[in-house]
């Protein structure tokens, strides 16, 4: 199966053979480790930083690569996905999802103090949005922010956050105004804050990234860390989603690439019944849907990819993308585990890991169910 495509270039391929060194120096022989550790060593940070890893999407002026258009997110994220970990890149790439509404509309200063640590790999970056009561219902989040002098008091509780545990500058969406999506505002919350504490979470996948419930008891948090305008955070947060969601659909093309590559060595080196696995008509049958599959999620990631490039907003599309790609993954992660029978079913093949990590995404960064509403809202339905 090949990977060229008219939308990458030869600088395009350079960095996947920069990415795919570090991933093969840095990662792929601790994955086991830090999954037993259900979290990863803050020096990775420092490393992938070093590496030209952490700088994909930001500006130069703030320690960014200026001309790396989103494709090179693409390359970025199927070469980590090698690993077979996508707690990896969840927590790794947190600050892909922290840190551009600071970029986004920040001050000079904001992003100097919140943005600049953070794609140098000395601090970690994480997004709060998620609450107990609701997840994509970010019109009706709960988490109140009361101005008192030159701070806002705050109080309320986000979950399932990505590197909740180690962040060090959290991006959190608060309710300073009235209900609805007008009065949401976006704060930086720092760690160490008092009044905001943090529990782990244990999750049936991810395990690498660590995962938090965040409380927020009478929180000070300064009016200078505020992104943007008051109660005009939420425009913010849907320009975020649609990248994520993107990079998401990324996620589960590279890994049910991953799964599929993993199910053909496999075929071709076990033997059943005095033969190769591989020939026999139905394994055969089985890696031609997966890869099938595969090439479709690609060509659809690469064309919306491009669409976004060109500075549309399909927004529809990339909804049906991110449903087209996740739910796709589950099949091709659902043959691997066949085709690799009982040597599947063990902890720390990456078949394994892959296997149980599909439903994340189905979930994360928006729905199935809620992907087909906005896309259908959309479309005019």
């Amino acid at each position: 199966m090949t990977t060229k495509s008219p939308f990458y270039t030869e600088e395009h391929e350079a960095f996947r053979t920069q990415v795919r060194r570090f991933v093969d120096r840095e990662c792929a022989p601790f994955i086991d480790q830090w999954e037993s550790a259900e979290e990863l060593p803050r020096e990775l940070h420092k490393k992938a930083a070093e590496a030209g890893l952490l700088q994909v999407g930001f500006p130069e002026e703030y320690g960014g690569t200026d001309g790396a258009d989103l494709f090179y997110g693409i390359v970025l994220t199927e070469e980590l996905a090698r690993a077979g970990s996508g707690g990896l890149i969840a927590s790794l790439m947190s600050h892909g999802i922290g840190t551009p509404p600071i970029i986004h509309t920040g001050t000079h200063e904001q992003k100097l103090k919140f943005a600049s640590p953070v794609i140098a790999g000395d601090k970690i970056a994480a997004l709060a949005i998620t609450e107990p009561s609701g997840g994509s219902d970010v019109a009706n989040l709960k988490t109140r922010a009361v101005r008192d002098g030159d701070h806002y008091v705050i109080n309320g509780s986000k979950t399932f956050i990505t590197s909740g545990m180690r962040a060090d500058y959290i991006t959190t969406a608060v309710r300073t105004g009235g209900d609805g999506m007008g009065g949401v505002s976006l704060v930086v919350i720092e760690a160490g804050t008092p009044g905001f504490t943090r529990t782990p979470l244990q999750k049936m996948g991810w395990w690498c990234s660590d995962t938090a419930t965040l409380y927020f008891d009478n929180c000070r948090v300064p009016v200078a860390n505020r992104i943007g305008p008051e109660n005009a955070g939420f425009m913010a947060i849907m320009m975020n989603f649609n990248n994520e969601r993107i990079m998401l659909a990324a996620q589960a093309y590279a890994f049910a690439k991953v799964c599929y590559e993993e199910s053909l060595a496999y075929a071709r080196e076990r033997t059943t019944f005095g033969k190769p696995l591989i020939r026999n008509q139905v394994i055969r049958h089985k890696l031609i849907d997966m890869q099938t599959r595969v090439e479709a999620i690609k060509a659809n990631l690469d064309l919306m990819t491009w669409r976004v490039t060109q500075k549309q907003m399909p927004i529809a599309e990339v909804c049906m993308l991110k449903n087209f790609a996740t739910t796709n993954l589950e099949y091709v992660a659902n043959e691997a585990m066949q085709i690799f029978g009982g040597a599947g079913y063990l902890r720390g093949s990456k078949v394994d890991r892959i296997y149980r990590e599909t439903k994340v995404l189905t979930i994360g960064g928006g729905s199935q169910e809620i992907m087909k509403d906005l896309a259908a809202r959309q479309l005019g339905y």
